[in-house]
């Protein structure tokens, strides 16, 4: 029969694999390739389809993409907002061997600023070239 320090002791070993089993390694596959380049799209530029997927779900949280087979749009929005003045920062967009990540933030109006009192929508559309592969929203 095992002694119970021996017993204690594997357990131990047990949970400290299953603990680090659970942690997350960077791999080749999430290592970024390169940044893409990507132009800000105004709606007057906007394909037509785009426009209608835009307008059915701007007044949630948004994360949408759109290929029109020879480029790949990214579109983030933050949902409805109380006024006017907030404009919204692409911090990071790039390729992975699996992936395109994309990073932005929401930025709000300044105290100073004057703004409209009316409910906005805050969204923004980025174009790139056309890759054909899932988009991660960070």
């Amino acid at each position: 029969m095992l002694n119970m320090k021996k017993v204690v002791a594997m357990l131990l070993l047990v949970v400290v694999m299953m603990a680090l089993a659970g942690c997350k390694t960077e791999t080749a596959k999430d290592k970024k390739i390169k940044d893409l380049e990507f132009t800000v799209v105004e709606e007057v530029d906007q394909p037509e389809q785009l426009k209608k997927m835009i307008d059915e779900k701007k007044m949630q949280h948004m994360k949408l993409s759109y290929s029109d087979g020879e480029y790949l749009y990214v579109i983030v929005g933050y949902g409805e907002q109380k006024s006017g003045g907030f404009s919204i920062q692409v911090n990071k967009f790039y390729e992975t061997e699996n992936a395109i990540y994309i990073d932005t933030t929401l930025l709000g109006p300044n105290a100073s600023d004057t703004v409209t009192q009316a409910l906005t929508y805050p969204y923004v559309v980025i174009k790139t070239e056309y890759i054909d592969k899932p988009i991660v929203y960070q």
